[in-house]
């Protein structure tokens, strides 16, 4: 006779709750067994200040949770996440602080059948991108939440007020006194509420 097969977990069923990773990489979160029983949700509790990122400075943590979810086929991931950054004002260049609170879920395609689903099965997540996000069903935490927090900063950051006004810090700023380079246009004349001729 044949194997049974079992179907996936009701997707109501209570998630599995991690504080820490399987492995001993901090950073690596062990998504295996979503992967191999479908429906089943693991939920992490995660907090990082992602140290191998020169380009953010963060005040706070990014901290949040991560879920993780198989349908069999896809992997489904999601966050809720929180941290507090120090940016540049797009006009002044001043130190300007900003909280961050965003949402992110992604989908991964699945390759192979489940073992809960069969004996010899093995369900792998496939992710094909010069930098990967996987490995051997670990999802590297550090590098996934870094793509959804770079996506969520402000393109051009202003302290204070709008673009159609004159900046409150402009002129305390290391820029507000500096002439334009040679060949180049003034354009300063130009911004709203600048002096010079109209």
């Amino acid at each position: 006779m044949g194997r049974t097969r079992t179907g996936p977990r009701p997707l109501g069923a209570a998630p599995t709750r991690y504080s820490q990773p399987a492995m001993r990489r901090s950073d690596l979160l062990d998504l295996n067994e979503a992967l191999q029983f479908p429906g089943k949700r693991l939920v992490f509790e995660v907090e990082t200040r992602l140290e191998s990122e020169e380009d953010l400075d963060l005040l706070t943590p990014v901290t949040g949770t991560l879920e993780a979810v198989s349908t069999g086929s896809v992997l489904v991931i999601g966050a809720s996440l929180s941290a507090r950054v120090v940016l540049e004002c797009a006009r002044c260049i001043a130190p300007l602080e900003v909280d961050l609170d965003f949402e992110m879920e992604d989908d991964f395609q699945v390759e192979g059948v489940p073992s809960s689903w069969a004996r010899d099965g093995q369900a792998k997540v496939v992710f094909d991108e010069p930098e990967p996000l996987f490995h051997n069903n670990h999802l590297f935490r550090d590098r996934y939440i870094r793509q959804g927090l770079l996506l969520q900063l402000p393109l051009q950051p202003l302290c204070s007020g709008g673009w159609d006004g004159p900046c409150p810090r402009a002129a305390d700023s290391p820029a507000a006194g500096m002439e334009p380079l040679p060949g180049k246009i003034d354009l300063r004349g130009l911004l709203p509420g600048a002096g010079g001729d109209s």
